[in-house]
């Protein structure tokens, strides 16, 4: 096994890389592309740009393969802390990632439906266009089904960040607060069909992802944490 500070590093790394292909993929790319009031304006974009969308689908899978990878690797580097909030904290991140898997599908679709193939041709435009749109929000639908988990794996995370002797607990505490930042969106956006979150719903879990991120790749763990 290598070391307490090694593997907080090569977590560090992990997370970063997850970080960078999620902003991209999630929230660049959508906000780049994507129209909401003009199905047209919107395929005509992705057609447009088809590179840029299909870079930004394999950012995400990028993004989810390393959210594979992140808590097993906190797993060996705080399991001494706690097993048990050590397991839930893996078992709330995993279950994420058949979800949103099976949600890139709703993308890959898209491509297809403005692929041009012959047989698409007896679906009129305006159809086809809505059909987009469609996918489009089904994939959004499958993000916020995942907020619950990216949420859910923050408070056992942040739990054990802040118990630890070997990291900052003022981190853990923003980790814990983000959990329910993520939550609150979910349920705002599920009950009351909210469409814009103030922006300091989120603003715990950044400053508590960025931050552990960027410690555990600069810092790694205290002297003392090895």
């Amino acid at each position: 096994m290598p070391s307490k500070k090694l593997l907080a590093r090569i977590s560090g790394l992990t997370y970063l890389i997850l970080i960078i292909t999620g902003i991209f993929g999630l929230v660049y790319i959508p906000s780049t592309l994507i129209v909401w009031s003009s199905p047209d304006v919107t395929a005509s974009n992705i057609k447009a740009s088809e590179f840029l969308f299909r870079l930004g689908i394999l950012s995400e899978i990028i993004c989810f393969l390393a959210f594979i990878l992140l808590p097993l690797f906190l797993y060996e580097l705080l399991k001494s802390v706690s097993r048990i909030a050590s397991a839930l904290m893996v078992i709330f991140g995993l279950i994420s990632i058949p979800i949103a898997f099976i949600n890139i599908l709703n993308k890959i679709n898209v491509l297809l439906l403005l692929s041009g193939a012959e047989y698409l041709n007896k679906i009129p435009q305006d159809q086809l266009h809505s059909q987009v749109m469609y996918l489009l929000a089904s994939f959004n639908n499958g993000t916020m089904l995942s907020n619950i988990f990216w949420g859910a794996w923050l408070f056992p995370l942040g739990y054990l960040v802040f118990k630890s002797n070997f990291l900052p607990k003022i981190l853990g505490i923003f980790l814990m607060v983000g959990c329910f930042g993520y939550l609150i969106e979910f349920v705002t956006r599920f009950l009351f069909s909210v469409t814009e979150i103030p922006w300091y719903v989120s603003l715990p879990s950044s400053i508590g992802e960025f931050g552990i991120c960027l410690w555990l790749l600069i810092f790694g763990v205290k002297k003392e944490g090895i």
